[in-house]
């Protein structure tokens, strides 16, 4: 199954991809020490909510996303042999897609990744800390390699086994036909109780995708951010802890903090990119090749 294979309405059913995180601040509210432009309340204040988008998002995210879909994809995306860039051309390409639908804030890609690792650097954090705030949407580059929107972003979740009521609009599973599969549909399915969620494949989406382009170059803290960022229904929800073993609980600590720079870090201000360009070539130097691999 590939982009193709899906109506138009099908593959883009948001006006943007920002419309996933309205839902998020809806659902997953956090305190406003970092959201500092405005209140938290006032963050994407549509004058007509778009809760219905969101709704046939998670239907189509929700029916489509199958462990056999999530094997394809990670082998067709997993062999990075669609371009090749360096970390600035790879923004310039994030860039194309810009929307005027966000009413937060209408600043490109880049601007809106250095106002999270900015708040992150401004808050004391490791370098490293600070790159991971940089790279964390660089892999919504799959939309622009035909990706589908919901396999791209949206709430991740494992799959290869029973979905878990804490997921956004589990209703909508009914039409998963893993959900009907008891290869799949067990409380475990085709993994081991604490197997560790390294052993576990996710909802295909940006975050896998850019773990596994930068799993070589990143602390292990850093990879877990990327990787599980998206993953709600358990660093929010808890439902997964049964797949877990010690070590994601420990490093699930990092998820959570960075959390909350991922949403609430938006504002109309824009970065002195002139000013800031040297300290972030020079950190990207230091754990990055001078090419990533698309």
């Amino acid at each position: 199954m590939n982009a193709t294979t899906f109506s138009n309405a099908e593959i883009a059913p948001l006006a943007s991809l920002d419309e996933w995180e309205d839902d998020l601040l809806v659902r997953y509210p956090d305190p406003d020490s970092i959201a500092q432009a405005k209140a938290k309340e006032e963050f994407r204040n549509y004058d007509t909510p778009a809760r219905d988008t969101v709704t046939e998002f998670y239907r189509l995210n929700h029916k489509y996303q199958t462990y056999d879909f999530v094997m394809e994809k990670e082998r067709n995306f997993l062999k990075f042999d669609k371009k090749e860039m360096t970390l600035w051309e790879s923004f310039d390409f994030l860039n194309t897609l810009v929307d005027d639908s966000d009413p937060d804030i209408d600043l490109d890609q880049l601007q809106h990744l250095l106002q999270t690792s900015e708040a992150i650097r401004a808050d004391g954090h490791p370098d490293w800390f600070v790159l991971t705030g940089l790279l964390h949407d660089m892999g919504k580059v799959l939309c622009l390699f035909g990706e589908p929107q919901w396999a791209v972003v949206g709430d991740t979740f494992p799959v290869g086994c029973q979905h878990s009521d804490k997921i956004v609009f589990p209703e909508f599973f009914g039409a998963n036909p893993d959900a009907h599969d008891e290869r799949y549909n067990t409380k475990y399915g085709v993994y081991e109780p604490n197997c560790g969620l390294r052993n576990v494949h996710m909802s295909w989406g940006h975050d896998e995708y850019l773990y596994q382009m930068t799993k070589n170059y990143l602390p292990e803290s850093a990879l877990y951010m990327i990787r599980y960022h998206s993953f709600y229904a358990q660093h929010r929800e808890n439902a997964y802890t049964h797949l877990m073993d010690e070590h994601d609980h420990e490093y699930f600590k990092w998820v959570k903090v960075f959390n909350p720079y991922d949403l609430y870090t938006k504002s109309p201000k824009v970065p002195n990119w002139k000013e800031l360009r040297p300290y972030y070539e020079d950190l990207a130097a230091k754990y990055l090749p001078a090419t990533l691999k698309f």
